[in-house]
This record gives structure tokens, sequence and C-alpha cells, in this order.
């Protein structure tokens, strides 16, 4: 491994003896403390038993709800105490978004990882303030993006001094309420010399399907996760829940958390044979 990759959080994360992925994973939004704890604890309990790197994720704000009536997660000052509480009661690192760039130096706080939304991807203030703060940055690869254009991406990223940068693949739209993975994708990215996210279950959303909410096609999650990780993914992004059908946010597409054991044992045993 060279310098560069052994200087990356990300690269660290999988620079193990078992040839392993790292895991980002967690509720859409946070609902309230009781939940996302919950949610947190059950994963971290699966992750050490199969000895998957995990880093819990969830929202303080979705700002891009389709609906303004749509519930858009506690904010950020209640949102950043509740990720704070879970990071440390836990010790798991945590990952939520920022949509400001006024929020970074606070965010970078108590996140271990921040995260550049899809949609705001290309805004070069945000991802230099982002990038200012020391910390990680995971760049979600915005829908209306190809990954060739991932390269200006992070140059943006890199000027600022930063080398800690994930790009994560959620699939691209070409309109109509669908999205659709190119899995030649990873295989580019990989090529930029960082490391490659894949987003499973934003990749079954369909935006707008529901007229005022997105709707989701999860059961299509487990085939696209096998996918990324043969095809060279280094790390899975899961949005899961204990009752999909009930979550306040994404959950016809959110992966149920009675079945993450199964499926990362599963995704296991594909990285251990494609290497």
């Amino acid at each position: 491994m060279n310098t560069s990759r052994m200087n990356n959080f990300f690269f660290k994360l999988i620079d193990t003896p078992s040839p392993v992925f790292f895991l980002i994973a967690g509720p859409c939004v946070i609902e309230n403390y009781e939940t996302s704890f919950s949610i947190a604890r059950h994963l971290k309990k699966i992750t050490e038993k199969l000895e998957i790197p995990f880093i819990f994720k969830a929202s303080f704000d979705k700002a891009n709800r389709t609906s303004i009536d749509s519930f858009r997660g506690p904010g950020f000052e209640e949102g950043l105490e509740i990720l704070n509480e879970i990071k440390h009661k836990l010790t798991v690192p945590v990952i939520s978004d920022i949509h400001l760039p006024d929020q970074a130096q606070k965010a970078g706080q108590v996140l271990d990882i921040i995260q550049i939304p899809a949609f705001l991807c290309r805004q070069t203030d945000l991802i230099l303030a982002a990038c200012g703060t020391g910390k990680p940055v995971n760049i979600k690869k915005g829908q209306f993006l190809s990954p060739f254009e991932c390269k200006n991406i992070i140059a943006k990223a890199n000027a600022s001094g930063n080398r800690n940068i994930s790009i994560t693949e959620r699939g691209t739209s070409f309109g109509y309420n669908n999205l659709v993975v190119d899995f030649r994708s990873i295989h580019i990215l990989n090529e930029m010399g960082i490391p490659v996210i894949f987003d499973a279950t934003h990749s079954v959303q369909l935006p707008g399907g529901a007229s005022d909410s997105s709707a989701g096609e999860s059961k299509f999650v487990p085939t696209l996760s096998k996918a990324a990780i043969a095809a060279g993914a280094h790390g899975l992004f899961i949005e899961t829940h204990p009752n999909p059908e009930e979550a306040l946010c994404d959950g016809p597409n959110s992966m149920p958390l009675d079945g993450m054991e199964a499926l990362l044992t599963t995704l296991l045993a594909i990285k251990k044979v494609s290497g």
C-alpha cells in the first residue's frame, strides 16, 4: 500500500489481515435518541461479531425532502447532541451531512467524518469548509454526474490539503423517478486513487416516486450490495430501520434491521472470494 493510501482514513479502515470492507449504516434521519441508539447498538454488535469496521450514520436535517411537510429531523444543535451521546456511549465513530459552510467547524467537533450530500457535491465553499476542519470527508456523487466528473470534486477537496476523502456512488438519474447504477463507476473511481463507497439504499430510491415523497425498492438492496463488493467497493453505505414501513424518512428504500447480519455475512463471503 502506497503512502497516500496509508494516510487516508478510509483506507486505514480496511488495512487489516482479513480482506474486509467497512460499513456506514444507520437510519436515514435521527427520529429520536432512543431509536437511533437502539439501531447503533444493534449494528455495533453485528459488526463486532463479523469484524467489519463500522461507522454510525444518521442525518440531523434532511434539507432536500420532496415536500415541505415532510419530517426533516431534530435540527443541527439537537442532532449533534444525539450523535455525540451515541458516539461516546457506544464508542463508535459517527458521520452526518452538513448543508452550509458555516456548519462545518461545529459539526467537526462531534463528527468523525463529515458528509457532503449528493445534491451539493459541486458546492465549492461547502467542500472547502468541510475539508478545512481536518476531518475525513465523504462526498456523495451527484445523481446528475458521471463518475469521470468526480475528478473535479476530488481536485477541489485536495486543494484544501485534506487527503482524507472518499467518494460514494449512489446511482445516476435519467429522470422519471428512477436511478440507474453503472458498476463501471466503481472501477473508474478506484482509478482516481480514492476510496469508493457504494450507497446501496439510495441507489434503489425512486426520487419523488410517491408524488409528495420518494419511493423505493428495498428488495434490490442485497443484489446491488453484492455487485458493488464484487466490483471492488471499499465500503458500503446502508440505511436501515427496525420498521421501514414506519420510518419517518426513506422507509421504502431502507434495509430491515433484522436482515443486516445475514446480508453482511453474505457480503463478507463475496469479498473474500473476489479479493
